[in-house]
């Protein structure tokens, strides 16, 4: 049977702020690997100010990245101190994972080239905002700026109307999920060979990675994507309409969808048009079709229609907010909503699981300084302690 905590054993020491590194250790130590958070003794990881919402003075944000975690607090400038975590990491970690800005780890003696000259079978991950090499290379990153300059926000939101970016830090998260899977790759390729060496992602590679197919749309044809609101640029129809009472996404993404979409429609005619025959079609005609949809979905309300379509078999969903996603009976199902070992704090768990086994959210995120006797440094005074929260 397969453990839910695979990566016990594992040391891992992050140097990570905001989201994108804590993301990364987030995941490594729900996976079972002991991970070490370095922070700035003079005010920690920024997103521990980041709120509100706080929860018991600390940010919910910075809890929920950095559960599973320990904490030493340092200044690296420090000689002493930063000898101490560099002795650390030679004798006892098997993998760094930072988001630094760029050169700031060289320059303070803890670059991938000096660790690993010193320890050859220690996993390195950088995690750089435009990469480790180019024009941009040393300028800073944030996801929002991200999702801007890689093009990805040129095809968000309706034609016509201001940008809008994705609400949640995809890009962020997304270079999180690509260190933490370029880690694992490392690992596994030591017990091979016997050695380390270093791993390299980018918000702006990650960005990249995630417009895959719009960018291959774009080389393949030439033409710049429009910005489709909640629907596709390729199939039609495949968006959200509005029903009397709410919004409704529907999903006809084949010809044999959309005819059982029109009969439980009571509009069998329309796949006889031949405007709207077959995908190519219906997406040539869009401008047509969906007028036509939304007038007869606009007739009844979001559980009328979701009636219909669950027998016709139309795949579908209400938007739904987020008190409507919490309550149904699914989410209860799957275990995906975690409690803290105190029960105050509730929280989404990984989503991923082991022989039907999620692992557990058993440590919430650590006091800033709270474990320096790891690395023989006294802890930091309470004064300090969430300094940044004032």
């Amino acid at each position: 049977m397969l453990s839910n905590r695979p990566l016990e054993g594992i040391t891992v020491v992050e140097f990570g702020h905001s989201v994108a590194a804590p993301y990364a250790g987030l995941i490594l130590g729900e996976l079972g690997a002991d991970v070490i958070k370095v922070e700035n003794a003079d005010g920690g990881d920024y997103a521990r100010g980041w709120g509100p919402p706080f929860w018991e003075g600390k940010s919910v944000m910075f809890q929920v990245l950095n559960r599973s975690k320990s904490s030493v607090a340092l200044d690296l400038k420090d000689t002493v101190s930063a000898e101490r975590l560099r002795e650390f990491i030679v004798e006892k970690a098997d993998v760094v994972v930072h988001n630094m800005k760029f050169g700031a780890m060289e320059r303070l003696g803890f670059g991938a080239e000096d660790l690993t000259a010193k320890r050859p079978d220690l996993i390195y991950c950088n995690c750089g905002a435009f990469g480790n090499t180019g024009p941009l290379r040393d300028r800073p990153g944030y996801d929002p700026l991200l999702q801007a300059f890689s093009g990805m926000m040129s095809m968000m939101g309706e034609e016509g109307r201001p940008s809008v970016r994705v609400a949640v830090s995809i890009v962020d998260m997304g270079m999180g999920l690509w260190a933490a899977i370029g880690i694992l790759a490392a690992l596994y390729e030591r017990r091979r060979t016997g050695q380390g060496g270093r791993v390299d992602t980018s918000l702006l590679e990650t960005a990249l990675g995630w417009l895959t197919v719009p960018l291959g749309n774009y080389l393949a044809s030439g033409d710049l994507p429009r910005r489709e609101g909640s629907g596709a640029v390729q199939i039609v129809p495949y968006q959200a309409f509005e029903a009397r009472d709410g919004e409704i996404m529907i999903l006809a993404g084949n010809d044999g969808l959309f005819r059982k979409l029109a009969a439980a429609i009571e509009r069998p005619d329309l796949p006889a048009d031949p405007r709207f025959a077959t995908n190519a079609d219906r997406v040539k005609n869009r401008a047509v079709l969906l007028p036509i949809l939304q007038e007869i979905l606009g007739t009844q309300d979001v559980a009328h229609w979701e009636g219909l379509l669950l027998k016709a078999g139309v795949p579908h969903s209400p938007i739904q907010t987020f008190d409507q996603v919490l309550a149904h009976p699914q989410i209860a199902a799957l275990g995906m909503l975690q409690t803290s070992p105190d029960e105050k704090l509730r929280i989404m768990g990984l989503p991923l699981s082991f022989d039907g086994q999620r692992p557990e959210f058993t440590v919430p995120a650590p006091a800033m300084g709270e474990h320096n006797a790891l690395i023989g440094t006294p802890p930091i005074s309470a004064d300090r302690i969430g300094a940044d929260l004032e």
